[in-house]
């Protein structure tokens, strides 16, 4: 028998068997999720890429510090007057409900990386309450930040529209991934409800850890 559980402010249907995944998978920037049998994830299923990028406390951040840990990623700026401060103070939330678990971890990647130095990452996180080491904000070459937000994070939802290297990248997305860097959910990081299905959901893949 099969339970389907939909959330009008989340992407991440759920199903559940004996079998599938209780979460799906998500490969491409329509977010249509997919479920597998347990073991019968593709080889080559998309995966968020290697990456250099350095954090508040000026230590250097890549893809084997999230890998066998669950992740929870968006874009931001320190600067930003509009749409960060509430994304911001809604990442605060998941921070703290996981603030003990160490297989939790968030990631906030700066899209003004030029202005946002480590120093300056550094005051805001002091500012916001940000715990060093359970949330990582993120600044490094711009290239590689709107890279993996474009085309490993699929982060922004302007489908089909031709993006530049100069485009500005803002989203108030939030993205789920699992151990294996693979995306697993994606939420409105301005919605409340939303932020609630993403703590559950966080909480349903720890299990499979």
């Amino acid at each position: 028998m099969i339970a389907l559980i939909l959330t009008s402010c989340s992407k991440a249907e759920k199903v559940e068997t004996g079998s599938a995944s209780l979460l799906p998978y998500y490969e491409e920037a329509t977010f249509t999720p997919i479920w597998y049998e347990e073991g019968s994830l593709p080889a080559d299923f998309h995966q968020i890429p290697e990456f250099s990028l350095i954090n508040q406390s000026g230590e250097e951040i890549t893809e084997k510090s999230i890998t066998g840990k669950i992740s929870i990623v968006d874009f931001f700026f320190t600067s930003c007057p509009g749409i960060c401060p509430k994304t911001t103070a809604n990442m605060t939330l998941v921070q703290n409900e996981f603030l003990k678990d160490d297989e939790v971890i968030l990631l906030s990647h700066s899209v003004t990386p030029v202005y946002d130095s480590v120093a300056v990452l550094k005051e805001y996180a002091e500012e916001k309450g940000i715990v060093p080491g359970k949330w990582h904000l993120l600044t490094g070459s711009r290239a590689e930040i709107y890279t993996l937000g474009r085309d490993a994070y699929f982060a922004e939802e302007d489908l089909g529209l031709m993006k530049s290297p100069d485009d500005f990248l803002h989203t108030e997305n939030f993205i789920l991934l699992d151990g294996n860097r693979q995306i697993r959910g994606i939420y409105n990081g301005l919605n409340t409800t939303s932020i609630n299905q993403l703590i559950e959901d966080v909480k349903t893949l720890r299990k499979t850890l």
